[in-house]
């Protein structure tokens, strides 16, 4: 029996990118549990996640998971296809469950812990779930959102990383069930987009998804090795922090450090604590490290950066790598795309560039009538291994267009095939017939140090057609001004061109994001 929801929902083979499979590591068998593969990076004694709570070796997090399965399997109902919600932060038996899912023949929904009833509810409603793993801290907003649907019947809670919740206590007795026999492209996980305009779409990835980033960029680029230490301040929700924090590590026998409270001085004390190696976290993260006491600990083991979320301004790369020696890798990925397909690492960095395509993918920038340039402006076009595939949603149309996944982007990219951003295709601000990339504009003003952080766009104007107008959160020394403000547009001048910098600023003490650190344009515009 099997639970077939997804699969017949998923996009018609005519609205479907190309995939790309170039590389030898790419060629998976038929017959693949991603779960299963995960687990076989490390050796069974070596660490695999490591936090406040204790440590876990991969015979540890395999034989826990194996259990979860289990329990879902033959106490829960579940059979293969159905969907899993998992409502919690990183950790060890969140990290078990989610293995346990995969291994059980389900399919994994992981949501963000900061998300609300509402939030919730659409995610049970747009994925039909039918069992939830869920943190009994955050049980709260998840049972209002159950209140609000009608379809998750078995509701399965653990305690953080205590180990004396109900899953604890239930899985106790319980023989690791073997990993199903799932295909490679049965569907493994929803990873729903972090929706900073309009209702969040879910994008599915198959089991052979899982596989590919590991495969493509973190082979390529980072190159993990055992006794290596990630983390990241993403959620797993997050694919990003999917990435970072699970599945590299274990692809290659590293371990996760996982923590709870991501902000930049936690962050910091952990990464001493751990000995991290390689972090993944967010540009804002990076330039408020900065600042912090607790920097000089965490480089003692320190060696690999990566960002992610956002556009990493030149300002803070630079900052970071005079302070710190270390070449903050930068990438774009999407959740439709499960991961980073451009990126630069190591010698190869072009500071303010976000790199060249990653091994595995196909890059291209697209002109308005769909033709690839070699040099040049327009927007960014994907192939590979990983593709947009939404969940019964019309937005499909709108972001493979033949063959290639349109990433709403606009890039230029140069004569040696390195891709710099200009901006999302629908925040470009032209303002009296200039176009303007709001992130030129954010990385002149980041580089003033009274600025903490900014976001920057169009708004009308019947003069210019657009103005450039810039919110600002200064740094802790700095009160806003009318002085300031026009400090800040005469400094602006100076670093780029006249006509894009801001004549308008306004002063706020935080910026709009979503759960996933992305600002929220739309609601800066809606002001």
């Amino acid at each position: 029996m099997r639970d077939r929801f997804v699969e017949e929902r998923l996009p018609a083979p005519d609205q479907l990118p190309e995939f790309r499979f170039d590389l030898p590591e790419l060629q998976y068998p038929e017959r693949l549990n991603a779960a299963a593969e995960l687990l076989q990076g490390g050796a069974p004694d070596a660490r695999a996640i490591v936090n406040d709570h204790g440590h876990w070796t991969y015979a540890d997090l395999d034989d826990f998971s194996g259990r979860i399965a289990r329990l879902l399997v033959e106490e829960e109902g579940l059979i293969p296809g159905n969907r899993v919600l998992l409502r919690g932060p990183n950790g060890y038996t969140m990290f078990a469950a989610w293995l346990g899912v995969l291994k059980a023949g389900g399919v994994v929904v992981a949501t963000m812990p900061l998300l609300r009833p509402g939030e919730i509810a659409t995610v049970i409603e747009r994925a039909q779930i039918s069992h939830a793993v869920v943190d009994s801290r955050f049980i709260g907003d998840f049972r209002d959102a159950v209140d609000q649907t009608h379809f998750v019947k078995h509701i399965v809670k653990y305690d953080g990383d205590y180990g004396r919740g109900e899953l604890e206590t239930r899985t106790a007795s319980h023989d690791p069930l073997p990993p199903a026999d799932t295909h490679r492209d049965d569907p493994a996980l929803i990873a729903f987009t972090s929706g900073t305009t309009g209702v969040p779409k879910g994008c599915v990835q198959f089991h052979r998804d899982v596989l590919a980033p590991c495969d493509t960029f973190a082979k390529h680029l980072i190159d993990p090795k055992p006794g290596d230490v990630f983390m990241t301040s993403a959620p797993m929700a997050f694919t990003f922090g999917l990435g970072i924090t699970l599945m590299f590590p274990l692809r290659f026998g590293a371990a996760a450090a996982t923590i709870e409270q991501a902000s930049p001085p936690k962050m910091l004390e952990a990464m001493t604590k751990f000995g991290v190696t390689h972090l993944g976290t967010a540009p804002t993260a990076y330039k408020a490290m900065l600042s912090q006491p607790g920097l000089d600990n965490a480089l003692k083991t320190l060696r690999y950066c990566v960002s992610a979320g956002e556009h990493l301004p030149e300002a803070t790369w630079r900052a970071w790598k005079e302070r710190t020696g270390i070449p903050i890798t930068d990438g774009i990925g999407s959740t439709e795309m499960m991961h980073v397909f451009v990126s630069a690492a190591g010698e190869d960095v072009r500071a303010g560039s976000t790199g060249k395509a990653v091994p595995g993918y196909a890059a291209a920038i697209l002109d308005e009538g769909g033709n690839a340039l070699d040099e040049g402006i327009g927007r960014l076009a994907i192939k590979g291994p990983t593709g947009c595939r939404y969940l019964d949603d019309e937005r499909q149309r709108n972001y493979v267009e033949n063959g290639w996944n349109i990433t709403g982007d606009t890039y230029r990219r140069d004569a040696d095939g390195y891709y710099w951003y200009l901006a999302r295709s629908d925040d470009m601000i032209v303002s009296s017939g200039y176009n303007i990339g709001a992130p030129d504009v954010e990385n002149a003003l980041l580089a003033h140090p009274a600025v903490a952080e900014c976001a920057v766009i169009g708004v009308p104007c019947a003069e210019r057609g657009q103005r450039v107008k810039a919110f600002i959160v200064l740094a802790d020394f700095a009160e806003p001004s009318t002085e300031l403000a026009e400090k800040l547009q005469a400094f602006v001048k100076d670093r780029i061109a006249p006509y894009k910098y801001p004549r308008e600023i306004e002063f706020v003490g935080e910026l709009p994001k979503t759960a996933t650190g992305k600002v929220r344009r739309g609601e800066l515009r809606s002001r």
